[in-house]
């Protein structure tokens, strides 16, 4: 969390979320809404969702594709945000989903995406999430691994189904990004290694009856900001193809994967027009349907975290103690990562800025969301909202220090309604049993 780079002003933070205004009177608003007056009535910590800017980034993806005319289906991935309210909107905009559990791919259907939209990514997937799958009959399943492969064949020979399937491939190529979300280095788990590919790929398509291999998945991490990694990794890709087909195998679709990176602190966040003139340049002419899978970049921006100060306290350094804790937003600890921190109450010019480091309430040193960050000079009740939450926020919530879950709050055209309720601490505990030794012990 700490960097040489100074961090970006209060104002600068506002103009690169267009999404949230000033206002003198009624302090942060964000799609028309003040959102003192969500937590004042909802209390804190509480998820918001945008669905306006939710929308408008998932066309913005559409429109940069578009611009090329290429045969291509949009995928979002789940596993950065499965609200369904956010699933729903986005299957409005005929977004499909990208699923990495049987949980995510019930979900997924639930919330009303076709299961010819859906695709399943993963390396663990059981036998019961595959035969889920197949009986689903869902765009494809992309396969992670030699032994995964065959499982499944033999899985639906069984249910005497065939299906669809790509060959994940590992290309061996650095993301460029944070260690833990890098995903395509030949030592990460994650695909086939490369030099795999051709002979699996030859034995699957002639041999494997419960089988219909339609192409190739690659997906080389999260958080990219440059267009080094992604043109390496599919350029592999492409060389592949052209030696599959040379042998006289189809290669019918190729999932790109996502990973398109956006503005946390002071990177330098590519448009998708970028990722889309990289994809056109490398696979436009090879005669193949796409697909891709952005989930930071659609939902990231979308969200904030509502949280309020507990208390104050002075030392060798200032702290703001918030009732937002890891629990809630676990990004800081896990991955050392920035998240913008803005005033929601009004603020005046003249508010003096202080140095305060910025923690939560759980009894862990790394609960900590920021330090020595310069903000209006806080005292207690005061509420703060962690930018670029939509992503990773929610979905990767705890209980941990019996902490019940937030609650959620979906804004839409100026306003607003809870998506899911505060879990109450009733509702924690109402799944616990005592084993009947220790419950005669008791009475």
């Amino acid at each position: 969390m700490t960097t040489s780079h100074p961090d970006p002003t209060l104002d600068t933070l506002l103009h690169n979320h267009p999404t949230l205004k000033k206002d003198l009177q009624r302090g942060l608003v964000m799609g028309g809404v003040a959102l003192r007056d969500i937590a004042q009535a909802v209390g804190t910590p509480c998820w918001i969702i945008d669905a306006g800017t939710l929308r408008q980034r998932a066309q913005d993806m559409q429109t940069a594709f578009e611009a090329y005319s290429l045969p291509i289906d949009y995928h979002f991935a789940v596993k950065s945000q499965d609200h369904r309210a956010c699933l729903s909107l986005l299957a409005q905009q005929g977004w499909g989903a990208d699923v990495v559990s049987g949980g995510e791919l019930q979900r997924a259907l639930a919330a009303n995406i076709p299961a010819e939209r859906i695709v399943f990514s993963g390396i663990g997937k059981t036998d019961d999430e595959l035969k889920l799958a197949i009986t689903h009959d869902i765009a494809q399943i992309n396969v992670e691994s030699r032994e995964e492969l065959y499982r499944l064949n033999a899985l639906a020979s069984t249910m005497k189904k065939r299906a669809r399937i790509s060959l994940r491939v590992n290309p061996d190529v650095d993301a460029q990004t944070h260690d833990k979300i890098t995903t395509g280095r030949a030592e990460d788990k994650f695909g086939i290694a490369y030099n795999e590919i051709h002979a699996l790929y030859r034995h699957a398509q002639r041999e494997m009856s419960g089988i219909h291999l339609v192409g190739l998945a690659v997906h080389l991490g999260s958080q990219i900001s440059t267009e080094a990694p992604f043109r390496q990794g599919y350029t592999k890709i492409a060389e592949l193809i052209r030696s599959l087909r040379h042998e006289g195998l189809t290669v019918e679709e190729i999932d790109c994967g996502g990973g398109l990176g956006i503005t946390y602190r002071d990177e330098i966040a590519p448009p998708p027009s970028m990722l889309a003139h990289v994809i056109n340049d490398i696979f436009g002419d090879m005669d193949v349907h796409l697909r891709i899978e952005p989930g930071r970049w659609l939902a990231a921006p979308a969200g904030v975290l509502l949280t309020q100060v507990i208390d104050t306290k002075e030392g060798v350094r200032k702290f703001a103690i918030v009732d937002a804790g890891m629990n809630d937003l676990v990004r800081p600890a896990m991955y050392d990562s920035w998240h913008g921190i803005l005033p929601v109450g009004p603020t005046s010019p003249s508010t003096p800025i202080e140095r305060v480091d910025v923690v939560g309430p759980v009894c862990e040193s790394s609960d900590t969301f920021a330090r020595q960050r310069a903000l209006p000079s806080l005292k207690r009740h005061d509420i703060l909202a962690f930018l670029d939450a939509g992503a990773y926020g929610s979905v990767m919530s705890s209980t941990y220090n019996s902490r019940p879950f937030a609650a959620q709050v979906m804004i839409h055209e100026g306003k607003w309604e809870i998506i899911r309720q505060r879990q109450s601490l009733e509702e924690l505990m109402a799944h616990e049993r005592l084993p009947q030794w220790l419950s005669q012990t008791e009475s």
